[in-house]
């Protein structure tokens, strides 16, 4: 009798665990494979192949049980605009008109407040766009791996985990794939403008953009700490194998700027950049999956430990950059964003730029320029706004434990 109770306990706990839905590294994968195969020809926006992905992602959000909150109760929210010389600048737009479409699903638990949680699933196409980083790169797929199936994986994984675990919540969830993110945020300022959703009633809004590449040392960028009192003492609270880099700016690159920019907190998940950030070499085999999985996981946990909060009380931040003066020139080197210590770390050098020519390699610290010392981004951004085309300085890095003063020529 007793080893037949036995039997009957261990049968019901393998049931328990059985129901109980977890992040899964399988959907991640699969998910990032789809997006980032060459079948999709890298997701330019409003291309065949963005199409495919809004598909993919609306037919994802009915298998995990989502209601479509698009126009008129449809997965897509539909938009047209025509796009700028430069993305990040006011100049006039030029070229052909683009219609495109983010894709929105809702889970609906009757509550007063919803969490929006997004990622952008376009990408940089064939390469036409001038937002390629490598050189003769029109007509090379930018398959965008990292930047961003990555997030929109991310966005899927917490559909189905969200919408599975049965537990009793106390908010909504809206998911959002926004479009035209590479194309200056459009997709997400045109939500925001013109939202299916009263935005008076959002908690908060979970932004994921490159979180496939997750460095050895397990470092995480969380942006946004600072538009809500309750997410530091939250973050560091939790217990993470995961080492959390927090920027306080509600404002950045990427779609989660839309809704801060509308008092709405948010917080911005993030790995850093690498090499392949804007080349056809961003592929899905080059995604840490485990490290991904992780990182969804922690955004889990957030989530549902906010969910116990009363709606948060926005706090306006200081935009790190509004102070930092235009420069014009470059360097040629890819930040580390995610580095805390004194300095700027280099992640990356263009070949042929003004960096590679000095010697600069990955893995140097840059410490000054000239007699200017560079102990922040903002330090950095300062020095190159001091110098013009064809003038020299020399570059003090750090290299190891060696210092080096490098002579260098914009």
């Amino acid at each position: 009798m007793l080893k037949k109770n036995l039997l009957m306990v261990a049968a019901l706990a393998w049931g328990a665990a059985l129901s109980a839905q977890y992040v899964s590294e399988k959907n991640i994968r699969k998910t990032v494979y789809y997006l980032a195969s060459d079948k999709l020809e890298g997701r330019g926006t409003g291309s065949k192949g963005e199409d495919k992905a809004a598909k993919y992602i609306a037919k994802s959000y009915k298998k995990a049980g989502l209601q479509p909150k698009g126009d008129n109760q449809t997965w897509y929210h539909h938009f047209t605009f025509t796009p700028s010389a430069n993305p990040h600048s006011t100049a006039p737009a030029v070229g052909k008109t683009i219609k495109s479409r983010n894709v929105v699903g809702y889970l609906d638990n009757d509550a007063p407040y919803t969490v929006v949680i997004g990622a952008h699933y376009d990408h940089l196409g064939m390469g036409h766009d001038h937002n390629s980083l490598e050189a003769n790169s029109a007509g090379k797929i930018h398959n965008g791996a990292d930047d961003n199936a990555s997030g929109v994986a991310g966005v899927l994984e917490l559909a189905r985990y969200f919408s599975r675990n049965k537990v009793k919540e106390q908010n909504n969830y809206l998911f959002i794939c926004f479009s035209g993110e590479e194309l200056g945020l459009v997709g997400s300022k045109r939500f925001a403008e013109f939202p299916t959703i009263d935005l008076k009633t959002v908690h908060f809004m979970v932004n994921m953009d490159m979180i496939g590449r997750l460095n050895p040392e397990g470092k995480l960028m969380v942006g946004g700490v600072g538009t809500a009192p309750d997410f530091v003492p939250l973050l560091e609270r939790l217990q993470t194998d995961l080492v959390l880099a927090k920027d306080s700016s509600g404002v950045g690159p990427s779609d989660h700027t839309s809704f801060y920019l509308k008092n709405i907190p948010v917080l911005f998940f993030f790995t850093g950049q690498h090499t392949d950030y804007h080349k056809p070499s961003d592929d899905a085999h080059l995604v840490n999956y485990p490290g991904a999985t992780k990182v969804v996981n922690l955004i889990a946990e957030v989530i549902q430990n906010l969910d116990k909060k009363p709606k948060l009380t926005f706090q306006e931040t200081k935009n790190k950059t509004a102070d930092t003066p235009a420069f014009k020139v470059t360097l040629g080197i890819m930040p580390d964003y995610v580095w805390e210590k004194e300095g700027v770390h280099v992640d990356g050098v263009t070949t042929g730029r003004p960096a590679d020519k000095a010697g600069v390699q990955r893995g140097d610290v840059i410490l000054g320029m000239g007699d200017m010392p560079v102990n922040t981004m903002e330090d950095y951004m300062r020095c190159l706004s001091k110098f013009q085309k064809g003038q020299s300085t020399t570059l003090k890095i750090k290299r190891g434990s060696e210092m080096m003063l490098l002579p260098l020529t914009f």
